[in-house]
């Protein structure tokens, strides 16, 4: 079996030789970029346009009519940027979206913040103009947001919450309109947000894409010695040459990959040591998040089974997902295989569920954790990562974001090859 130290000397000795047989004058070592074998991608990635945020806004009303609700509130986050290109920083000063299910979005604003609001919301030239009603610094928004439902002809019924409105807004909003019903959005929001466009999901792909090209380039440069933030930091370079922002914000060493999420201890890069990655990037608001664990020279024998066990888990994850299949039943596929091969039972050493949905955000719906009865259906998208974690020893992670097709799913990167070659393509 090649190690990572064979297959980078061969490929060093043989890129040596073109080099010298192809070049009348060598580049002198400092003006050699970091990453010079990489190229930036970004003029791949097409933004989402303003007639997509306009068709999300319908789309939402159709699941409003279904769920009996008379509007949706949404304040800063992915929710307000998802229906509207707004992209709001939070603060005490309430900023509002309220979509109607019958007539034109509304907004609530600083009033000094109008111009930057008209600038970010989406709306198409020949559209009535933007209804922003701003207030003062000594006003209540909450009056005027509740003076423009009753505008709407909203003076009681149900209105949904995003789930990241604050409570003092919810609060103001609610003593304001005292009339109304205010339920969680959830079913709608999660509703649009749950399934993937085309667009959508060729945005997710190339994310995927470039983290993974990101951190082969990283591992081909790792030496003894190194401590996490120095990779991460590498790794964050090598994303910055394909184009976009990203990093492995995880590097665990050694014993530190048995905690899923890292360890206070301080570690460094040793031969044959174990490593885990874990990170992503950003592609116009559209998330990628992979693991990678591998081993700086040669792994033992326990950690081989262990990595076996968690790609046979993967596949059987990936084997299980199609449209129809309660969420749960991913989990179980893989937590099957780690159980059979005595790294169970349940969360002994698999602590964590399955999967998580990705989108614009890096954790949202729908997840793949026993219980969860939600059926999949084409468009979504998940993380498939399960994990083994002894205590005291190592962890491997394998994750992999996943969509669901029509008739099962597709991971956007290939599968791990093997703890010393974790990008090489079978």
């Amino acid at each position: 079996m090649l190690t990572r130290r064979d297959f980078l000397g061969s490929t060093a000795a043989a890129t040596g030789a073109l080099g010298m047989a192809g070049c009348s004058a060598a580049i002198p070592p400092e003006a050699a970029a970091p990453f010079a074998e990489l190229k930036s991608r970004s003029a791949e990635a097409i933004p989402i346009t303003t007639e997509e945020h306009l068709a999300r806004q319908e789309r939402a009303r159709a699941l409003m009519a279904e769920e009996g609700l008379d509007a949706i509130i949404l304040a800063e986050g992915t929710s307000l940027t998802y229906f509207t290109g707004a992209k709001w920083w939070g603060s005490e000063r309430l900023f509002a979206t309220v979509l109607p299910a019958r007539g034109d979005a509304f907004y609530v604003c600083p009033a000094f913040e109008e111009a930057r609001a008209r600038e970010q919301v989406a709306s198409t030239p020949n559209a009535t103009p933007l209804d922003v009603r701003t207030w003062q610094e000594d006003q209540s928004p909450y009056t005027l947001l509740a003076q423009g439902l009753r505008d709407r002809r909203i003076s009681s019924g149900r209105i949904g919450l995003d789930e990241n409105v604050r409570f003092v807004f919810a609060d103001g909003i609610g003593r304001a309109a005292p009339h109304v019903r205010f339920v969680s959005a959830t079913a709608v929001t999660a509703g649009c947000r749950m399934r993937k466009s085309p667009h959508e999901i060729a945005l997710m792909q190339l994310a995927s894409e470039i983290t993974l090209a990101a951190y082969e380039a990283t591992w081909k440069r790792l030496k003894p010695g190194m401590t996490p933030a120095a990779i991460t930091e590498l790794s964050k370079q090598a994303h910055a040459a394909l184009g976009f922002e990203g990093a492995a914000d995880l590097v665990l060493i050694g014993a530190a990959s048995s905690f899923p999420h890292g360890s206070v201890q301080a570690t460094r890069l040793e031969e044959n040591s174990l490593v885990l990655f874990d990170g992503g990037c950003d592609v116009h608001g559209y998330k990628s998040d992979l693991s990678r664990t591998f081993v700086l020279g040669r792994p033992t024998e326990r950690m081989r089974v262990v990595f076996n066990v968690i790609k046979q888990a993967q596949s059987a994850a990936l084997a299980t997902a199609r449209p129809g299949v309660a969420c749960g039943d991913i989990d179980a596929a893989a937590r099957a295989v780690v159980d059979a091969a005595g790294f169970g039972p349940h969360y002994a050493h698999f602590t964590h569920r399955v999967g998580h949905g990705m989108g614009m955000d890096g954790h949202e719906w729908p997840y793949l954790v026993r219980g969860n009865t939600t059926k999949l259906m084409a468009g979504m998208t998940t993380s498939n990562e399960p994990g083994i974690y002894l205590a005291g020893e190592f962890g491997v992670r394998l994750e992999d974001d996943m969509h669901i097709t029509e008739t099962g799913a597709r991971l956007f990167t290939p599968q791990s090859h093997s703890l010393e070659l974790p990008f090489a393509r079978a």
